[in-house]
């Protein structure tokens, strides 16, 4: 089908994909913009998995005050070339990552990083609860898996949904992240800062 340049546009100005991308996307989904969007970051998803093992040689701190002053957040956003690391947007992806630090309180990046200690003392008190229900002992053990991974979406930043579309996750937004700038990109440490709250 012929895809009308307004449509491919519209659909570059919304997505920030390329406009090759945008046409194809519109032509595989008869015109259909919504199914265009889908079509793109499922497409841009498994292209950015292909990146994820490139070396990080670049990068920057990006930080973020939320209004009023009394609220702050550094994270280091790596990438592959200055020249990205440089650009307008670049810097305006990893303010996003900021605001969603800010926003959702993460303790850890990924929950590999969470101590076994915690880990520990999360599942006793999940499989307490659950032992009062009278389930058997293999139903509780999946209702305590299931807690878990709630505990990983609260406390781990890649694992938390995403603040500004909760469809996805901070891993996939990264992974949007992948394939809008053609490289592997990945996030370091982070501090939030919060007046008068001890780290």
């Amino acid at each position: 089908m012929a895809v009308d340049a307004k449509a491919v546009k519209e659909l570059r100005d919304k997505t920030a994909a390329p406009m090759m991308g945008c046409r194809e996307a519109l032509e595989a989904t008869g015109g259909d913009m919504e199914k265009a969007i889908i079509y793109l970051r499922e497409k841009g998803i498994a292209s950015a998995s292909k990146k994820m093992d490139r070396q990080l040689k670049d990068g920057r701190v990006v930080s973020y005050i939320h209004p009023g002053d009394k609220l702050g957040v550094m994270v280091e956003v790596f990438c592959e070339t200055d020249f990205v690391a440089r650009g307008a947007e670049f810097i305006e992806f990893g303010r996003d990552i900021a605001m969603q630090i800010a926003a959702a309180t993460p303790r850890y990046l990924t929950k590999e990083e969470v101590p076994a200690d915690v880990l520990d003392q999360e599942r006793q008190i999940y499989r307490s609860q659950a032992e009062g229900s009278g389930k058997p002992a293999a139903v509780i053990e999946k209702i305590v898996e299931g807690k878990l991974q709630k505990f990983y979406s609260e406390i781990c930043l890649l694992d938390q949904p995403y603040v500004k579309d909760d469809k996805m996750s901070m891993q996939d937004y990264i992974k949007t992240g992948i394939a809008k700038f053609g490289e592997n990109i990945s996030v370091g440490r982070f501090v939030r800062f919060k007046l008068g709250e001890s780290a």
